[in-house]
Formats: C-alpha cells, structure tokens, sequence
C-alpha cells in the first residue's frame, strides 16, 4: 500500500485532471461538500461549498470534456503531513494546452490545498490558488 503521501499526490493530481477536463462527477467525489477556498474568481473572498465551483463546471456543457491538448502537471510539489488524517499540498500548477491558432502555452499557478481524511477516506477541504506576480 502506497504511503500517505504518496497517495495524496496521485489524489490531487487526479483532482487536477478532473478540473481541466471538466469532470464534476470525479472533482465531487473527491472534495468534501463543505469545501472553502480562496481563488481569483472568488474575487478576495472565501467561499465555502460546491455551487460556486459547479458553476464553473457547468460552463462546459454537462459532461466531462476530452482534456485532447491539455495537461496538467505539479512542480516542485510539497507534502506537509498534519498527523495521520490531515496534510497540505503546496505546488505550482502547470497548464499546458493550445491557444486559438494552435500554439502551445503554458499558465502557471500558485496551490496549497488542504486534505483531511474522513470516515477513513481523503477529503480536499480546502484550497488557496494564485497567480504567481
């Protein structure tokens, strides 16, 4: 059996593909539903609960999209291990797709995300994301 570690790293990085290729019924399972968060869209604000981040899901028109041209990566991910049922994830995201005419770009994101481990299975409860200056 994997490490907690690195079973959280293989979670989140499965929570990122689920967010790139808008699929809300992987990102649902795997956040808590009282989630709170600190994110741009938020415009300064915390935000607690799913609608806000469904809202977003929805945009893209029901059902998980093929991430065809996208990836995801985290560099230079940190695991803070909070005792045995609580760890921070701090990283910087890494997009990678194609723009209109078909170029690659790259947008790059600053991410601490908070995972707790509840009724005996990981929970993201929490997160923080940026844009770097």
């Amino acid at each position: 059996m994997p490490d907690a570690q690195t079973e959280l790293l293989a979670l989140n990085q499965k929570l990122l593909v689920a967010i790139v290729g808008g699929d809300w019924k992987t990102y649902a399972d795997l956040c808590d539903p009282t989630i709170t968060c600190f994110e741009p869209e938020a415009r300064g604000h915390v935000v607690e609960g799913m609608p806000f981040h469904k809202f977003y899901f929805d945009l893209g028109a029901g059902s998980p999209k093929p991430a065809v041209g996208t990836q995801v990566t985290m560099a230079s991910p940190h695991v803070r291990m909070m005792g045995a049922d609580a760890a921070v994830l701090s990283y910087i995201r890494l997009n990678q797709k194609l723009d209109a005419g078909g170029s690659p770009v790259t947008v790059a994101v600053e991410e601490t995300r908070v995972w707790q481990k509840i009724g005996g299975a990981w929970k993201h409860v929490h997160f923080h994301r940026s844009m770097p200056s």
